[in-house]
C-alpha cells in the first residue's frame, strides 16, 4: 500500500536538520553539510554523482538505498529547489542538481509563486504547487500510481505534513554534532501524541539511524 514517508533526513543532536543562512554557497545552510557526512560517504551517493567508490557494505548505504526504494513521487519545499526568494525573477534557476536531478520521478515543489512545469533529463519533472500541502499530496499520490510519496524537506515542509497527520513513516539519521542554529525539525511537534513509535534503530560509525512508524489504530 502506498505510504507517505520521510527518508534520510540528517538531524543534529540539538534537533536541527539544516543550518542557518542558506544561500548559493550553502545549499544546506551554514554547517548543514555536517548532518549528511554519513550519506556523502555511501556508494549510493557516489553513484548519484556518477563517481566510483563509496561504502556499500554498512548501515549507512543500506538506509541510503532504502530512501529511494518504491518512490513514485516527491514533495519538497521551495528552499529545497533553490535559494531564490519571493517572486521568480525568471526561469533561469533549474534546481541545485544540474540538468539530471537524482529524483527520476515527478517532484512537487511547494511555493507561493506560480511557475511553469519544468521537465529535466532522467525522468524528473518539477511541478510548482501554489495551493497548499494537501493539493501537493493529492497530485503526488496520483503521479506515484500506487508507489510511495517521499516528503523530501526541508524542516518546515516536514513539520507541516506531520502536523496535518499525513506522514506514515520517518527515517532520521542523528549525527553526533550540535548546530546551535538553523532549521529545527521538532519545533512544535509532539511525536508520541501523533502516534509515532520507534520501529528500528541502527548505529554506524557516523550516525544513528532511527525509523519512526505511526501506530495503526484498529
Amino acid at each position: 500500500m502506498s505510504k507517505v514517508v520521510v527518508r534520510s533526513i540528517g538531524v543534529s543532536l540539538d534537533g536541527f536538520s539544516a543550518g542557518p543562512d542558506q544561500d548559493l554557497a550553502h545549499p544546506l545552510g551554514v554547517g548543514g553539510e555536517k548532518l549528511f557526512q554519513w550519506f556523502f560517504a555511501t556508494r549510493t551517493f557516489c553513484s548519484m554523482q556518477g563517481k566510483p567508490g563509496g561504502d556499500a557494505d554498512g548501515a549507512d548505504d543500506l538506509f541510503a538505498r532504502r530512501g529511494f526504494e518504491n518512490m513514485g513521487a516527491w514533495i519538497i519545499g521551495r528552499n529545497m529547489f533553490g535559494p531564490v526568494r519571493g517572486p521568480w525573477p525568471d526561469e533561469s534557476w533549474r534546481g541545485w542538481w544540474g540538468e539530471e536531478p537524482p529524483y527520476h520521478v515527478p517532484v512537487f515543489v511547494l511555493t507561493h509563486y506560480a511557475r511553469p512545469t519544468l521537465a529535466m533529463q532522467g525522468g524528473t519533472t518539477f511541478h510548482f504547487v501554489t495551493d497548499g500541502i494537501e493539493s501537493a499530496l493529492r497530485q503526488a499520490r496520483e503521479a506515484a500510481a500506487g508507489n510511495d510519496v517521499r516528503i523530501g524537506g526541508g524542516a518546515s515542509t516536514i513539520r507541516q505534513y506531520l502536523k496535518a497527520g499525513l506522514v506514515d513513516e520517518m527515517h532520521l539519521a542523528f549525527s553526533p554534532v550540535f548546530l546551535g542554529r538553523g532549521e529545527n525539525l521538532f519545533t512544535g511537534l509532539d511525536l508520541p501524541a501523533m502516534g509515532f513509535k520507534v520501529a528500528e534503530h541502527v548505529s554506524s560509525e557516523m550516525c544513528t539511524h532511527v525509523v519512526l512508524e505511526k501506530e495503526q489504530i484498529s
